[in-house]
C-alpha cells in the first residue's frame, strides 16, 4: 500500500474516530453519503467532459474519499474492509479478462464485450438462481442510464429490435400517440406515461447507436447555455432584455448563434 494511500485511510478513520473525530463525519451513514457518492460521480464526469485534467484529479480524489468513507463505515460494522474492497475488484477483473489473465482468447473488442457480458450473467446467474433478468439493475441510477441498462439485458435474451431502423419506427410510433394524446386533451397521467414511453424509446436509440444519453443530453444543455447566452448579450448591447423581445427577434439571434458556433459570420 502507498504512503498516500494509507495516510488517506488514517484520516478517514481519525474523522469517525467516537472521541476526536468530526462531529459531521461520525454522525454519517451509508444512505447519508450515497447522494455525495452520486454527486461525485458526476462530477469526475463533468472535469471529463471539460477535458480539464486539473480536475479531474482533484474530482477522482473527492470520489476516492467516498469509497474509503463507505469502507470505513462498514469496517466499523465488521462488514468488510477498504483492503476487501480492492481485493474484490481485483479478483472479478481478473475473472473476467480470462484472455488476458488466463488462457481464453478473443478476437477482437466486440467479442471481448460478449464474452464480458456472458461472465456477468452467470455471475447473477449464481448468486440467484430465481432472479429474473432485470433483477439487479439498481433503481438508483439516472432515469435514462437504467432505461439503457434495462434494454441492454433485455436484447441479452432476444427481446430487442434488429436495427436501428426498428427504434426509429418505434420513436415515431411513440411520437404519434403523445401527440395523439395532448391533441384530444388527456389528462397528466396519460401524457406523462406516453412522454416515458418516448423518451424510453430515445434510451433505446443511445443503446443501438453506442450514445451514452446523460453525455449526450449534458453536452446538448451546454450548448443551450452557450447560445442562450449569446443571445442574451447581444440584447444587453442594445440594452434590453430576452423579456422585452419578440419571438421572431429571438429566433434570429438564436440562428446567429448556431452561425457562430460554426465559424460562419452572420450576414
Amino acid at each position: 500500500m502507498s504512503d498516500s494511500l494509507r495516510r488517506l485511510l488514517g484520516i478517514m478513520a481519525t474523522l469517525r474516530d467516537p472521541q476526536r473525530g468530526c462531529p459531521w463525519d461520525r454522525e454519517q451513514d451509508f444512505a447519508s453519503i450515497a447522494p455525495y457518492t452520486i454527486e461525485e460521480a458526476y462530477e469526475v464526469a463533468d472535469a471529463i467532459e471539460k477535458q480539464d485534467l486539473e480536475a479531474l484529479r482533484d474530482e477522482l480524489g473527492d470520489l476516492l474519499f467516498q469509497v474509503v468513507f463507505h469502507a470505513q463505515m462498514a469496517a466499523e460494522q465488521g462488514a468488510f474492509t477498504f483492503d476487501d474492497v480492492a481485493a474484490g475488484i481485483c479478483d472479478k477483473m481478473e475473472r473476467r479478462h480470462p484472455h488476458v489473465f488466463g488462457s481464453a482468447r478473443v478476437d477482437s473488442a466486440e467479442a471481448q464485450t460478449q464474452a464480458w457480458e456472458d461472465l456477468k450473467r452467470q455471475e447473477r446467474e449464481a448468486r440467484n438462481a430465481q432472479a429474473g433478468v432485470l433483477a439487479d439493475v439498481p433503481t438508483s441510477l439516472p432515469a435514462m442510464t437504467r432505461a439503457v441498462k434495462l434494454g441492454k439485458r433485455a436484447s441479452q435474451t432476444g427481446f430487442d429490435w434488429p436495427d436501428v431502423a426498428g427504434v426509429l419506427d418505434k420513436i415515431q410510433e411513440e411520437l404519434d400517440e403523445l401527440r395523439a394524446e395532448v391533441e384530444s386533451g388527456g389528462g397528466p397521467d396519460r401524457v406523462g406515461a406516453e412522454i416515458g414511453d418516448l423518451l424510453f424509446s430515445v434510451a433505446n436509440l443511445c443503446r443501438h447507436t453506442r450514445q451514452d444519453p446523460e453525455s449526450a443530453l449534458r453536452r446538448t444543455n451546454a450548448k443551450f447555455e452557450r447560445r442562450f447566452r449569446h443571445v442574451e448579450e447581444r440584447l444587453r448591447q442594445q440594452g434590453r432584455t430576452v423579456a422585452d423581445a419578440r419571438l421572431e427577434e429571438l429566433d434570429v439571434l438564436w440562428d446567429e448563434a448556431k452561425q457562430l458556433e460554426r465559424g460562419i459570420r452572420p450576414a
